[in-house]
């Protein structure tokens, strides 16, 4: 029970993303999950009928109950309050499939909770997986809800962090994070847009992010874009002209940063507690080892936003959805995160 003057738990809205993979199905599953109501007051953003379909498919006993606004909100166990963002025909999307009305819906809901963040109606979104084919079919050019966000939000300077918090395989206290440089686009494309000013925004920005969770200054590990770190040079020389540059100008700001080191054996490190957040310079250089740590563990977080956004880690899934088989502990862990961000924020009085 609470204590008597505490503050009301986060109002969280869970966004339902793509209705044909396994978006709507992670969140019943989590739904069912105690310790997610002990933590905050969840909601979903998307359409009634979908999370119906979901709830008879996952956990029959629980209701779906139509909202018009956030404030509405009073969730419990057994009833799943949702807030129509998105067009009845959402519903009629057959399962694993790419189809534009499942883009639509997905974008319909993000919109409609990031808006609700931005007006300070919630405390922070968990966004369920979307289709990016499908994003595009309906006609939304954007690689993901990252990029999506951010334009929403108006940043520039933000990023993509992938988290897994401590536990008897990453060993530091605080979890580790890794924040990519570079994100949703091709290996060959990364590579060209690859430069210092860029490098050190993201370790500014993994300093920024993990702080809340370390309560002190963060260790920041730094991962070389060539094999064995460029070996001085002879397999190439970006680490000494593009990363080892970002490295000195952010520890002459104060930053304990260090690197750049070859990422197989950095990630080692990291994992062992030596490090709490690592800067990958591409997508799957740090996607494929902290996955490989936690695959159905692991959260994304959107850096650099005005408001707190975490993520499942995983995909639509669309060859397992709507089957009855999808796992729900990202969607838990992301919730989890979600709260644990919004509780590290200053109050006004603090800023």
């Amino acid at each position: 029970m609470a204590a008597k003057n505490s503050p009301p738990k986060p109002l969280v809205a869970l966004t339902i993303g793509d209705p044909a993979g396994i978006g709507p199905e992670v969140i019943v599953g989590a739904w069912s999950n105690p310790q997610v109501h002990d933590w905050c007051r969840p909601f979903v953003v998307g359409h009634p009928a979908i999370l119906r379909l979901a709830c008879a498919l996952v956990a029959p006993t629980i209701s779906v109950v139509e909202i018009s606004s956030a404030a509405e909100a009073a969730p419990t166990r057994g009833a799943i309050p949702c807030l129509t963002a998105c067009r009845a025909e959402a519903a009629d999307v057959p399962p694993g499939v790419v189809d534009a009305r499942g883009g639509q819906a997905a974008y319909d809901a993000l919109i409609a909770a990031a808006r609700l963040a931005l007006a300070h109606e919630i405390d922070a979104l968990v966004t369920a997986p979307l289709s990016k084919a499908a994003l595009w079919q309906a006609g939304h050019h954007y690689p993901g809800h990252t990029e999506l966000l951010a334009e929403l939000c108006g940043v520039d300077d933000f990023a993509m962090m992938l988290y897994l918090g401590h536990d008897d395989t990453v060993q530091g206290p605080a979890g580790l994070g890794v924040v990519h440089v570079t994100l949703h686009i091709s290996l060959r494309g990364a590579l060209a847009a690859l430069d210092t000013p860029s490098v050190l925004a993201k370790i500014h920005l993994a300093h920024d992010s993990m702080r809340p969770l370390t309560k002190s200054t963060p260790r920041i590990g730094v991962c070389a874009l060539n094999p064995h770190g460029g070996e001085a040079g002879l397999f190439g020389d970006e680490e000494t002209t593009i990363i080892a540059p970002a490295v000195t100008a952010a520890q002459q700001a104060g930053l304990d940063v260090q690197g750049p080191f070859p990422a197989d054996t950095l990630m080692t490190r990291a994992r062992d507690g030596e490090f709490d957040a690592v800067v990958a310079m591409y997508h799957d250089q740090g996607h494929i080892a902290l996955k490989l740590l936690g695959m159905h563990h692991a959260v994304n977080v959107t850096l650099g936003l005005p408001i707190v956004r975490t993520s499942v880690a995983h995909g639509t899934a669309f060859d397992v959805a709507w089957q009855g088989r999808a796992r729900s502990t990202s969607m838990v862990e992301a919730i989890r995160v979600a709260c644990q961000l919004v509780a590290s924020r200053p109050t006004p009085a603090e800023q």
